[in-house]
């Protein structure tokens, strides 16, 4: 993958808090490779393509990607580190492509990023959104109408998705504390969460589920282990914690 680094201290550290507007929600790493798995089972030779994703964050989506993709690019409008490139992928230059494009937008935005994702993959985007992206009128008439997906591709498993920070999914949380405990509470989301696939050509819209596979694909390796925000916690409760 190009431009990232994957040493254990880099992705231990906390990145500057980035403008609300963006809407950071990092990926969990085990859904991306959900759906990199599923595009295999449908024959595409990912191992021999390249792929961008445009709204990397702290690189919880590219890593995975890296594992299957030939070569990934990572960009993002905003500086979460120093290892991945800066785009506005909404303005990019207009020689900008690759194979497959992968990310996981803001949501209040998410038609303009789909509609440039097509523009610039010339196989496929895979975009991870709120299974909400599917109602409403609007949307219908303004992008599924013209563009329908390919693929909408449902998480049978809830994808816990956090503002600023990745959390394994029922493990403990230190940046959400109980009030009357102080004892962090235990991540989850009440969204649920599909990735609706674009394959060129093909634009009869099939629904897919992924089934039981957070167990096989998930690592402990994937999350930070946010040693600094333990401490600080640590050290108003005396280390009275869980």
């Amino acid at each position: 993958m190009s431009g990232q680094n994957t040493s254990t201290a880099v992705m231990q550290r906390r990145r500057p808090t980035p403008p609300g507007a963006l809407e950071y929600f990092p990926t969990q790493p085990w859904a991306v490779r959900a759906v990199c798995e599923f595009l295999i089972g449908l024959g595409e030779p990912l191992g021999s393509l390249d792929c961008w994703e445009p709204t990397c964050g702290e690189g919880f989506m590219a890593r995975p990607l890296d594992e299957y993709f030939r070569r990934v690019r990572a960009t993002d409008v905003f500086r979460y580190g120093p290892d991945h490139g800066i785009c506005d992928f909404l303005a990019a230059p207009s020689d900008m492509f690759a194979s497959w494009v992968f990310m996981n937008p803001p949501f209040r935005p998410a038609q303009r990023f789909i509609a440039q994702g097509l523009d610039r993959a010339k196989r496929g985007l895979c975009v991870i959104l709120r299974t909400a992206i599917l109602e409403g009128g609007d949307r219908y008439e303004g992008l599924f109408e013209q563009f329908p997906p390919s693929y909408a591709l449902i998480f049978t498993e809830r994808v816990v998705m956090l503002e600023g920070r990745l959390i394994k999914a029922n493990a403990p949380d230190p940046f959400n504390l109980d009030p009357d405990t102080g004892q962090p509470r235990k991540a989850s989301s009440a969204t649920s969460y599909c990735c609706l696939i674009w394959i060129h050509g093909q634009s009869d819209t099939r629904l897919r589920l992924t089934g039981r596979v957070r167990e096989k694909l998930e690592r402990e390796s994937d999350y930070p282990d946010y040693a600094e925000q333990w401490a600080k916690i640590a050290s108003h409760t005396g280390g009275g914690l869980l």
